[in-house]
């Protein structure tokens, strides 16, 4: 049972859909601390003058929103989604495949939602189905951690049956191989290297939100994601 657990993003680029594609099931981490200047609730998209952020207002409680879990953390307003709207419909006028992104952003942007990760979380497994990817998806707030990094991590793993767990390159300096083997589970961990697709604004820009690969390349896209990985896209 292959396993990934990673923080819910806004829009995320193609590697986090990458590491979705390579498990079985898939856990939002969502009850850690949420980071403020991180990708909880923003993402870049390429445009005329160059990337551009979207970002979506959270509202913080007592001016303090750094110290939420992330499953905690409120939208300020419902006014951005227009915004965010307006910008894709712009800066992507001339792509392609613009018009079948936008429909599936504003059935999920028109939508009245409060809390954060219930957006984010929602529109990333809308992302992945349009991507072919059909997978099991679970909250760590469902799964009553506690402990430590590690102690949380081998919980959540061991809650969902995992046997092999797929990892950011980043967490080499942290993880704790030796203890998840005891457990009996095994580590990979991802290497984005990714082709090059044409996009409208040159120079090529490969962090940006997965949106950019979709208006561009449509039913390609997954080919431009994982291409001829032995793993099927849609088990």
């Amino acid at each position: 049972m292959r396993c990934a657990i990673v923080q819910p993003s806004y829009l995320p680029w193609r590697g986090y859909f990458h590491m979705i594609q390579k498990a079985d099931v898939f856990v939002f981490y969502d009850d850690v601390q949420y980071d403020k200047h991180g990708w909880r609730n923003r993402n870049r998209i390429k445009t005329a003058n160059g990337p551009r952020w979207l970002t979506v207002p959270v509202a913080a409680r007592g001016n303090v929103v750094t110290g939420l879990p992330i499953c905690e953390v409120q939208i300020a307003d419902r006014r951005w989604a227009a915004k965010h709207l307006a910008t894709l419909s712009q800066a992507y006028a001339r792509a392609p495949h613009v018009e079948r992104c936008l429909a599936l952003l504003e059935s999920h942007l028109s939508r009245e939602q409060d809390n954060l990760s219930d957006l984010t979380i929602a529109l990333t497994i809308a992302l992945a189905a349009e991507l072919g990817l059909r997978r099991e998806f679970v909250r760590s707030s469902e799964l009553e951690l506690a402990g430590d990094r590690m102690g949380r991590l081998l919980g959540a793993l061991q809650r969902v049956g995992a046997t092999h767990y797929i990892s950011g390159p980043a967490a080499r300096s942290y993880l704790d191989e030796e203890q998840l083997g005891e457990a009996g589970i095994t580590v990979e961990y991802m290497s984005y290297d990714y082709p090059e697709y044409g996009q409208l604004h040159p120079p090529y820009e490969p962090q940006v939100s997965v949106i950019d690969l979709l208006a561009m390349e449509g039913d390609r896209s997954p080919s431009l994601i994982w291409g001829e990985d032995a793993a099927s896209p849609a088990r």
